[in-house]
């Protein structure tokens, strides 16, 4: 199986392929050169058959009447796949990957065989279990009957999405798979130029398994260049489809917001910044410095900080001596944890001179470290004013944890806590400011499984809940 195809340009240099997939057949093709967003790579994908991609709405969705059980039997099988050493499509998949993507390979790599955990039965249950009080509704008419007498039966009936995917974590090409599975949704994946591969390999192999499925046959994956209006005018549309469920980053969130109307939703996992918050009870001893600073570097190296759980500000509440003491620390643990990683990656350009600015401000900020992408930590009486990325956290002083609370905001996603006994007492000001998610500091990347994401169900909000009135108990339809 070939790996890298090698296109005829004007620099004669190797081009990778990345291939569609439409309902259970591959579409391979180098009509279009594309590049990827963080490397600038050139990768070349075939045009859209926009009649292959888009199923009428006179079809009945596929998947309508396979039961639930059936569906996450299916995933399952395929995580089982996904997780095997010797899979071919997984193995393709990583090495394409890896020229497109700012990850080294062992992170994409594991981020990958790790992502297929959440293909488990008791996991996809529990999320079905949490979005839907009765998970039947996605099976069958649920009947009804309200105190007047009067009679329905609802279903949570299968919905027509198109995913617009980010290019940050492997992990949300397989949840979006499930979840559109287990939804009995039509579903079009528009792949992000950092990883225009993770999900045309999964869908691969899914049809390996059977390509009549009728997973295989709800699901396409393409890629084009966001914002282009001749692709997006033509999908964008509720003749087509119900609601995007969107990915990504301010520009992404906005240019699909203006496809907006009446019929056709937007459900948004849009921008968002995680943060810590240390109380003093950390400076009680050397080893509680040690031990506080140790997880606060585990929540910012959260997928080498690509992640939007991964912790970018550290509130910490204590002298300027303390928090110094803290930063050092803090500053020892993500270096280790960044040579482990293999990410070797430099601060981009404007985010180095920014940093190397505030170095010449010893008064006001200190830094540890260096902007070569081995680990930094800035210390500010206020969140710097650029986002902190490549394995760099902002340590803000604060003298009590309240004075942090006013930075929080809708954008704030995760908040690693410690001492975890004040938590409760932290909980409903971080939701009256916008946060969606308090954790042990830590703890931001593994979650309570079938709990809220971004503050929301996802699933109960992608299908499309369908009401039969059917009148008043006992009435005849002649009254």
């Amino acid at each position: 199986m070939n790996q890298v195809t090698e296109l005829a340009t004007d620099t004669a240099e190797p081009i990778v392929s990345a291939p569609f997939f439409l309902r259970g057949e591959l579409l391979e093709g180098k009509d279009v050169i594309q590049k990827s967003r963080d490397l600038g790579v050139t990768f070349a994908t075939p045009h859209i058959p926009f009649d292959r991609a888009v199923p009428p709405r006179t079809e009945v969705p596929p998947l309508l009447n396979v039961p639930l059980a059936e569906i996450i039997d299916f995933l399952c099988m395929t995580g089982d796949r996904i997780r095997d050493p010797k899979n071919a499509f997984m193995a393709e998949c990583i090495e394409r990957m890896c020229s497109t993507h700012i990850l080294p390979r062992e992170v994409v790599a594991n981020q990958a065989m790790y992502a297929a955990s959440y293909l488990d039965k008791r996991k996809l249950m529990a999320e079905v279990e949490q979005n839907f009080p009765d998970p039947r509704a996605l099976d069958e008419w649920i009947p009804k009957q309200d105190f007047t007498g009067r009679k329905s039966f609802v279903r949570a009936f299968a919905p027509r999405l198109i995913h617009v995917l980010p290019g940050n974590s492997p992990g949300v090409a397989v949840k979006s798979v499930a979840q559109g599975a287990m939804v009995k949704a039509i579903n079009l994946f528009k792949m992000s130029s950092a990883d225009p591969f993770t999900m045309v390999a999964i869908l691969r192999i899914m049809a390996d398994i059977d390509p009549c499925h009728p997973i295989v046959k709800s699901m396409s994956a393409v890629y084009w260049r966001g914002g282009d209006e001749a692709t997006e005018r033509v999908l964008y549309r509720p003749q087509y489809f119900d609601k995007i469920v969107a990915w990504g980053g301010g520009d992404a969130i906005n240019n699909v917001v203006k496809y907006l109307g009446p019929g056709f939703q937007l459900v948004s996992f849009d921008p968002k910044t995680s943060i810590s918050m240390i109380g003093n009870q950390a400076f009680a001893s050397d080893e509680t410095i040690d031990m506080a600073a140790d997880l606060a570097a585990a929540d910012v190296m959260t997928l080498n900080q690509e992640a939007c759980v991964a912790s970018r500000f550290q509130y910490v509440e204590g002298s300027e001596e303390q928090v110094n003491k803290f930063c050092a620390v803090l500053h020892k643990h993500i270096a280790t944890r960044a040579a482990a990683s293999g990410d070797v990656r430099p601060l981009d350009m404007d985010m180095k001179e920014q940093v190397e600015a505030l170095m010449m401000m010893d008064d006001d900020y200190g830094v540890w470290g260096k902007t070569d992408g081995k680990g930094l930590v800035i210390r500010s009486e206020e969140p710097v004013d650029f986002h902190p990325i490549n394995k760099t956290a902002n340590v803000v002083r604060v003298n009590k944890l309240d004075d942090a609370v006013k930075w929080v905001n809708v954008a704030t996603q995760t908040v690693g806590f410690y001492p975890f006994d004040r938590m409760a007492d932290y909980r409903d000001r971080l939701a009256a400011g916008g946060a969606q998610r308090v954790v042990h500091l830590g703890e931001a990347g593994p979650s309570t499984i079938g709990n809220p994401h971004d503050a929301m169900y996802a699933l109960h909000r992608f299908v499309h809940w369908m009401v039969h009135e059917d009148g008043v108990a006992g009435q005849d339809a002649r009254d």
